[in-house]
């Protein structure tokens, strides 16, 4: 059940990925940006009265504001490089780094539970197809990022590491809405901060109706991404913990599809350059990470 639920999961966070470059590639700002999708969070809030919220142990509880804070400036570092730099750069740079990370963490956390055998090859696989989909000769615009980039793919790990401690110890739902909760908060701290006031409730961040539309949306597609995202981690063993982020080379055949859709209509803002080099590794990296995926179940 976990594969179809992560599966999902990188479908809608492509679609999300397309949202956050229209966004700023308009007014917003990576910090006005960071808050109003972190304080978005508080709607799972409408949920308490049909699931109710139990105060968890106190070492859990470390663990879900350390993995609220990791999270919100994972999305910081994230959206400051995306300002800079064109979606499948950013995105898929963050992702082929992102596995070598959770692997350690695993291996640090967990130990002797860590992937062995067939399912070290099916992430060896799902690895290398990642890394071949997202390479690009022109590496000026990755490398000059480089450093906050890195940085935005270890923050991320370890919100991938912290949640499965969180749901280890805790019901999904009740992880979840803590999690979410202290995202909030700490996005409400960013308020005491005269400058990112100023610039998340500048007038042109409140009235561009467009703005509004596209962060709908891309709210929308990042909401369930993320919930099918923390109930992947939630179901699945934790030796394979580091599969399911390897998988995201399935996002990236995601956006590399959709991108080259838009591109033909929103050639500004999304450019996908297409050629017969583009479409052979684009093809094999499809292959590699297909036989990565069926080594998961035969």
């Amino acid at each position: 059940m976990w594969f179809i639920v992560i599966v999902l999961a990188y479908f809608f966070f492509s679609l999300s990925s397309l949202g956050d470059k229209l966004i700023l590639n308009g007014t917003p700002k990576a910090n006005s940006y960071t808050f109003y999708t972190s304080v978005a969070s508080l709607f799972v809030l409408l949920i308490l009265p049909f699931v109710g919220l139990a105060l968890p142990p106190a070492t859990v509880f470390i663990w879900i504001i350390a993995d609220a804070l990791v999270y919100i400036l994972g999305l910081y570092t994230m959206y400051c490089v995306l300002e800079k730099s064109d979606v499948s750069s950013v995105i898929t740079t963050i992702g082929a780094i992102q596995p070598i990370f959770i692997f350690i963490l695993t291996c640090l956390f967990w130990g002797g539970q860590i992937i062995t055998g067939k399912n070290f090859l099916a992430f060896a696989l799902l690895l290398l197809g990642s890394y071949i989909i997202s390479f690009k000769k022109n590496k000026k615009v990755q490398n000059k990022y480089l450093a906050i980039t890195i940085l935005s793919s270890l923050l991320f790990s370890l919100d991938y590491a912290f949640l499965k401690v969180i749901y280890s110890n805790l019901p999904f739902l009740q992880g979840f809405i803590w999690t979410r909760i202290f995202l909030a908060f700490f996005a409400l701290l960013m308020l005491f901060n005269k400058n990112n006031r100023k610039e998340i409730f500048r007038k042109e961040n409140l009235s561009n109706k467009k703005i509004e539309l596209i962060f709908v949306y891309t709210y929308l597609s990042s909401g369930a991404a993320n919930i099918l995202q923390n109930f992947a981690i939630f179901l699945v063993p934790i030796g394979l913990l580091p599969i399911i982020n390897a998988m995201r080379g399935v996002q990236y055949v995601f956006l590399f599809v959709l991108t080259l859709l838009f591109s033909i209509f929103l050639p500004k803002v999304f450019k996908e350059r297409v050629s017969k080099t583009i479409i052979i590794q684009k093809v094999s990296s499809i292959i590699i990470i297909a036989i990565g995926l069926a080594l998961l179940f035969f």
